[in-house]
């Protein structure tokens, strides 16, 4: 037999088809086996194959053969990602918010190349999610490739940061400058990214959110500062006082609650709060959150259910924020 241009990559062509074409549920015969081979310009024997079969499994592939009837079925099985773990990742890529559409793609279609083709069909569906608004920011996916290395390397980096205007054009801040921070965490919240950062100009950490950042460079002359202030707070605690990310005052506040609230009380602020009964029908609980309007319209939208009640400062602003709001109306 005359021996094909590509009869070197003989092996690797051989993986790449058990990958593609095989699964638990799919196998291959060895006549198709042959014919694929050709398709790349291999030339295969049946004697050759079964010996390359035992080098592909030696390396670690795991090949099995079913015999059906009168034919024999190669199956690649035993992959790095089962088929459950990959739709769990293509339905959070879907969901996330700061992942544009194209880019959402590009990385479902790499996803889709952990699985056979027949496997790889389950990946492509549609993905729910409720008030799902992707980013238009392309740089996105660069710009926490960024951001990590600073991290890594402990350097700051700069940016350019912006909000959209009433035109649905963007607006720059800082007058269209950069901003100049030492990067210390990306956390996830509410369907956003965001960078958790030291301002040294400020002495304080701030947060940004990772779509609303462009031309992100790291400053590789520029090591990070606001280490002691960034190991004192724990980023866990930074985030989970925070409604939607805003910033305010952090102070402990008394909450009045029905006991039908429970549920939503610990989705919220986790367990290590003790809820404290005050009668058969209503509990207590101190916790500790950021002022803000979005912490008073996460009170309202739970109604007569969940009432502050300490401290005073905070029951007043409460009523200001009411009284502001009912003037709308």
């Amino acid at each position: 037999m005359a021996r094909g241009k590509n009869q070197k990559l003989k092996l690797l062509y051989l993986a790449k088809i058990l990958k593609e074409k095989t699964d638990e549920e799919n196998g291959i015969t060895m006549p198709e086996l042959i014919k694929e081979l050709e398709s790349y310009g291999v030339d295969a024997e049946r004697k050759t194959l079964y010996e390359d079969l035992r080098y592909l499994e030696l390396f670690g592939y795991e090949v099995h053969a079913d015999r059906v009837g009168s034919k024999t079925y190669y199956h690649l099985v035993g992959r790095e990602f089962e088929v459950a773990e990959l739709k769990l990742l293509v339905d959070a890529i879907q969901a996330s918010r700061f992942i544009t559409q194209r880019k959402s793609n590009e990385l479902i279609r790499k996803l889709e190349g952990q699985l056979s083709e027949n496997q790889a069909k389950v990946l492509q569906r549609e993905v729910f999610v409720a008030d799902r608004i992707k980013s238009m920011n392309e740089s996105i996916y660069y710009g926490i490739d960024a951001i990590h290395t600073a991290i890594n390397n402990n350097n700051k980096i700069q940016f350019h940061y912006f909000r959209w205007n009433v035109k649905g054009e963007p607006e720059y801040g800082h007058d269209g400058d950069y901003y100049t921070v030492s990067p210390w965490a990306l956390t996830w919240d509410n369907q956003n990214y965001y960078l958790i950062a030291y301002d040294s100009e400020n002495k304080e950490l701030r947060h940004y959110r990772v779509d609303k950042m462009k031309d992100i460079s790291v400053l590789e002359e520029e090591k990070r500062e606001g280490a002691k202030v960034f190991k004192e707070q724990n980023k866990d605690v930074y985030t989970e006082k925070r409604f939607k990310m805003y910033n305010g005052d952090i102070r402990r506040v008394k909450l009045k609650c029905s006991n039908k609230m429970a549920n939503v009380i610990v989705d919220q602020f986790g367990r290590k709060e003790r809820m404290r009964p005050l009668d058969d029908e209503s509990f207590a609980i101190n916790v500790d959150v950021a002022i803000s309007p979005q912490f008073f319209g996460w009170v309202l939208s739970l109604g007569s259910d969940v009432q502050i009640v300490e401290p005073a400062e905070v029951v007043d602003d409460m009523r200001t924020y009411l009284d502001e709001i009912r003037k709308m109306y």
